[in-house]
């Protein structure tokens, strides 16, 4: 039975430079599943990958039984294929609905629209509160909140999540996983990149390590949570 997303000896380069080195992986429907790894391992170029914002050097990317070799980006979205990515990237001047509202632009359900973003009210009560304000007013872990929230707008098959917990509080961060949790719960198809590798793999169905654009180990979450070689490389541990 093919996967949802099927990534098979991807490769993708900025110029000469080989950013990804010939990387597969699988998500299955319903799963969460993490890639973990230093900065410039690849993680945040396989997702623009896979979203269209990067052309692929080789390899094939599969999602929803379709190829998506040379499909532009607003089409994969349409797919199902929503992107929360590093750094938020949300829009400062525009409200915070208005932020939301742009999630589902390509969307013709007006009524489904309104329970969509009802149902982001409900999974962020302080977006709720702060509707009406300029998105660029926000503190950092709302405006996570709000482009996790954009991208849930057009009712993805499969979230990704690009560092969802970067530059927040702990606190706030705690928050944020809570509500990667909550989405798993629910049944959300999640691919997730973040810093934190130890709640990423608690969460994790399924992780991969990237190292310099490879994959050099996966396993369960909990595999390579009880790993000695990822307890001291990635969660600080001797």
């Amino acid at each position: 039975m093919s996967a949802l997303l099927d990534v098979d000896e991807l490769r993708v380069a900025y110029g000469k430079v080989e950013a990804v080195k010939g990387i597969s992986f699988r998500v299955e429907e319903g799963q969460v599943v993490t890639l973990i790894g230093t900065n410039g391992a690849g993680k945040t170029t396989t997702l623009h990958t896979l979203s269209g914002l990067l052309p692929a050097a080789a390899g094939r990317v599969r999602f929803a039984g379709q190829d998506l070799d040379g499909v532009p980006a607003h089409r994969i979205v349409a797919l199902g294929l929503a992107h929360s990515p590093e750094g938020r990237h949300i829009f400062p001047r525009l409200t915070v609905e208005e932020n939301l509202l742009l999630g589902a632009f390509l969307r013709r359900d007006a009524d489904g629209v309104a329970d969509d973003t009802e149902r982001a009210y409900t999974l962020f009560p302080r977006l709720r509160e702060r509707r009406t304000q300029a998105a660029g007013t926000l503190s950092g872990g709302e405006q996570q909140m709000l482009a996790m929230g954009r991208a849930l707008m057009c009712r993805p098959k499969l979230l990704m999540l690009d560092e969802p917990s970067m530059g927040l509080s702990p606190i706030m961060m705690k928050k944020i996983m809570a509500t990667v949790a909550e989405l798993k719960a629910g049944g959300t198809t999640i691919l997730l990149v973040e810093q934190n590798a130890r709640a990423a793999l608690a969460l994790a169905d399924h992780a991969y390590v990237m190292e310099t654009g490879r994959i050099i180990l996966s396993g369960s979450g909990r595999t390579l949570l009880d790993d000695d070689s990822v307890r001291k490389a990635y969660l600080g541990e001797d």
